[in-house]
């Protein structure tokens, strides 16, 4: 039987503690089990957590090297990855697949917090992806 790498791409389903510790270790860029520990809302056992970055590096989201005598954790992919990954989920999950529905949504949400400057380089960014588009045709 032949043993293939985990896709992160494939199984994102996180668990909540799970996301929390994403969280960290890309807010931080690399992070020792300690660092993490220490930065979790109500957390669990360090052997908890210990757990958890394991199970984190089976489903390949993270792995670690040697900082000196301590096992530093590094994700595996870019955040801005692991970000567009995570978004292409919701919109499948929630807006059965429609960038309009899930875009029409964000914008009703906001009220009024987003800015003419905003509004400015989201419209960059339609007719870019427009231009994009006309081209691939």
């Amino acid at each position: 039987m032949e043993h293939t790498e985990p896709d992160p791409t494939t199984d994102d389903a996180l668990s909540r503690r799970e996301r929390q510790i994403m969280d960290i270790v890309y807010r931080m860029e690399c992070a020792t089990a300690n660092d993490i520990h220490q930065a979790l809302p109500d957390a669990p056992s360090y052997s908890g957590v210990r757990a958890l970055l394991t199970i984190l590096e089976n489903k390949g989201h993270l792995r670690h090297g040697k900082k000196g005598a301590r096992y530093v954790f590094m994700p595996t992919r870019p955040r801005q990855t692991a970000a567009k990954s995570a978004l292409k989920r919701v919109i499948d999950t929630f807006f059965g697949g429609s960038v309009e529905q899930a875009v029409s949504t964000l914008l009703t949400a906001a009220d009024g917090t987003i800015s003419d400057d905003e509004f400015e380089k989201l419209a960059r960014v339609v007719e870019e992806a427009r231009e994009r588009e006309r081209g691939e045709k």
